[in-house]
């Protein structure tokens, strides 16, 4: 089973910038498809952003798209959410996510998620 932290959250105004971390550890992220969810007060956990397995692809949610950047490193176990052009609404808790399909069926695993406040 794979465990995962995230770092990097904190406080920023709107217009900057954050970079979120995700360290893996007790299994090679290699066989998993990463990504980052976000929840903000109130609302449902929604999807952000994700990468393959391989690093071929990459896909955004809409209202992040242009603005954010997922990237992985296979080889240190992590993954990043480069975050640019930060808005209020971008304001949530964000939760790494690593996913692997095994036996018909997908398992997903979650760190305990970090902070981002983006004030006007």
């Amino acid at each position: 089973q794979v465990q995962l932290v995230e770092s990097g959250g904190g406080l920023v105004q709107a217009g900057g910038s954050l970079r979120l971390s995700c360290a893996a550890s007790g299994r090679t992220i290699r066989n998993y498809a990463m990504g980052w969810f976000r929840q903000a007060p109130g609302k449902e956990r929604e999807f952000v952003a994700a990468v393959t397995r391989t690093n071929s692809a990459t896909f955004y949610a809409e209202s992040v798209k242009g603005r954010f950047t997922i990237s992985r490193d296979n080889a240190k176990n992590t993954v990043a959410l480069q975050m640019d052009s930060l808005k209020p609404e971008d304001t949530a808790v964000y939760y790494c996510q690593a996913a692997i399909y095994v036996g018909y069926r997908w398992y997903d695993y979650w760190g305990q998620g970090t902070q981002v406040t983006v004030s006007s």
